[in-house]
């Protein structure tokens, strides 16, 4: 009998240990998902900050205010145009298009 009852003290014990050992490990899972569940949240703020910041450098006057500063240009006006003259091309070398028509 008192092998039988020690037999049974000994799985008890074990038992009582692997069930600590299961809860803590449990525990430690828990707190690594909740770490990685902050850093995806701190990430997601992040990169919407980072949007938003994105957005404003690329407004139309940011991008106008660079130009004339870090480029020297300027806006066009009349006094500062040169306009390119193209001759017109002779009539007949122009194609017509019944010529490719094959009759």
């Amino acid at each position: 009998m008192t092998r039988v009852s020690l037999l049974l003290l000994v799985a008890t014990v074990v038992s009582a240990l692997w069930l600590v050992h299961s809860h803590y490990e449990s525990r430690r899972m828990f707190m690594g998902l909740e770490t990685a569940r902050k850093e995806a949240k701190r990430i997601e703020v992040d990169h919407d900050r980072l949007e938003v910041e994105r957005r404003a450098q690329a407004t139309p006057l940011r991008v106008e205010q660079i130009a004339r500063q870090q480029l020297n240009m300027r806006t066009a006006s009349p006094t500062i145009t040169q306009y390119v003259n193209v001759q017109a091309a002779p009539v007949s070398a122009l194609p017509t298009p019944a010529a490719g028509v094959a009759k």
